[in-house]
């Protein structure tokens, strides 16, 4: 098991569950593909998949009952 596995891992099942959008995790900010400059997740948004993913809840995520999942 490697790191790369492990990022690789979550960013699938956060893709799953909450689109790529939030899943991207670019490694710069620099022009790339049309797909890719556009798409920005916002803070409440990677905060509600963090929480999703740890079971924990966090300060600034969106209710889970809130969500159509």
């Amino acid at each position: 098991m490697s790191t790369h596995w492990l990022r690789h891992t979550t960013l699938t099942w956060v893709e799953r569950k909450f689109g790529y959008g939030i899943a991207y995790a670019g490694h710069t900010d620099n022009t790339g593909p049309a797909t890719t400059t556009y798409i920005k997740a916002d803070l409440q948004a990677v905060a509600t998949a963090l929480a999703a993913m740890t079971g924990q809840p966090h300060p600034l995520a969106a209710s889970l009952e809130d969500l159509s999942m």
